[in-house]
């Protein structure tokens, strides 16, 4: 492969006048900085990138660190990082955590050794290690999805409002009785949103009943298991919200294999829209997370941080959208039966 000297000398210029177009380092005469790509284009040299960033201090890239790479959220979310990482000129590495912490620390060990600009992270249930590693490393990181340590700057949606409307929209079909089905154990996400269910049943003026609640399931699986098992309490809730799109497929299932029928005989909402949401018969009623925004600012504020390393952390909570669509409707027991429900304004 030809080197910068052989460059520098077909072209009639000094090595550090070629370093200075390749560079971007110091202005040239468009005459000579012609004869520079006129040779570098001959003879295909190709800058060493791993050299230019040991000298400069920056390799332009940066780590994407996912807790779960399946999860169709986290794919919308790594697709709009991506795009405004190359917007950015930044090169992103991937690589799944797989809700795991150990792994997630040598992960971010992993990225910091090949000298990343810095990482965006979704951290696990347990991200104490990773996130003291990156704050003694002093490496630039952005938190998204859950609020884990303030010192970073950190990016979600606002869980809070969310989960009022959801609750808002179910109760204004007369239920009375509503069931929750959480996500991930130790998740800041999970934890936000099991209070903002229980202060959102007091709101409505309702009771949360402990038994009506599943506070963590780890996957469909578990989600499935909680759901059968409330829906065979004695009385057993007329509505059910899920925490996540997992948790959401898992009821289903468990509403399917109990032979209920959805809104007929259980309405069901819940969090994270997913493109086969429209899929399902009836379509189902969901709060739709900002997926590509979150995923843009993320970028943003890593390249901001990169920056300026010594700006104050922000803390950035976008607002997701509820899509009423067909599956809630008036409970059972109150339900004429011969006339739609006057609640029922799907999407």
């Amino acid at each position: 492969m030809p080197t910068m000297a052989e460059v520098a000398r077909r072209a009639g210029v000094s090595v550090s006048t070629v370093s200075h177009v390749v560079n971007r380092t110091r202005f040239v005469s468009p005459e000579k900085a012609q004869l520079i790509n006129d040779a570098i284009a001959a003879m295909g040299y190709q800058p060493n990138e791993l050299a230019r960033s040991l000298k400069v201090a920056s390799t332009n890239s940066v780590g994407l660190a996912i807790s779960a790479i399946s999860n169709p959220y986290f794919t919308d979310i790594i697709c709009a990082v991506e795009a405004e990482c190359a917007r950015l000129g930044l090169m992103v590495f991937l690589s799944d955590t797989q809700e795991d912490p150990d792994r997630e620390l040598s992960v971010v060990r992993a990225f910091h050794q090949r000298r990343v600009d810095g990482v965006i992270l979704a951290p696990s249930g347990a991200p104490e290690r990773a996130i003291a590693y990156l704050a003694e490393k002093k490496l630039p990181c952005v938190l998204i999805d859950r609020f884990a340590d303030d010192r970073f700057d950190q990016i979600g949606v606002e869980n809070e409002t969310a989960m009022r409307a959801l609750i808002d929209h179910v109760a204004s079909f007369g239920h009375r009785r509503i069931g929750y089905i959480a996500g991930q154990p130790g998740l800041a996400t999970t934890r936000e949103r099991v209070d903002a269910f229980r202060a959102s049943l007091t709101a409505n003026g309702l009771e949360c009943l402990p038994h009506y609640v599943s506070p963590e399931n780890v996957d469909t699986a578990s989600a499935t298991a909680s759901t059968h098992a409330i829906l065979s309490l004695p009385a057993p809730p007329t509505a059910l919200v899920t925490g996540n799109n997992m948790t959401t497929i898992g009821a289903v299932r468990a509403i399917r294999e109990k032979g209920l029928s959805i809104p007929r005989d259980l309405s069901l909402v819940g969090f994270d829209d997913f493109e086969w949401a429209d899929c399902f018969e009836p379509r189902l009623t969901l709060v739709e997370q900002p997926c590509t925004e979150i995923g843009r600012q993320a970028a943003a504020l890593l390249s901001a941080r990169i920056a300026s390393s010594d700006a104050e952390p922000h803390a950035v909570r976008l607002q997701a959208t509820l899509k009423a669509r067909q599956s809630c409707a008036r409970p059972a027991q109150t339900r004429p039966s011969d006339t739609r429900s006057a609640h029922a304004r799907p999407e």
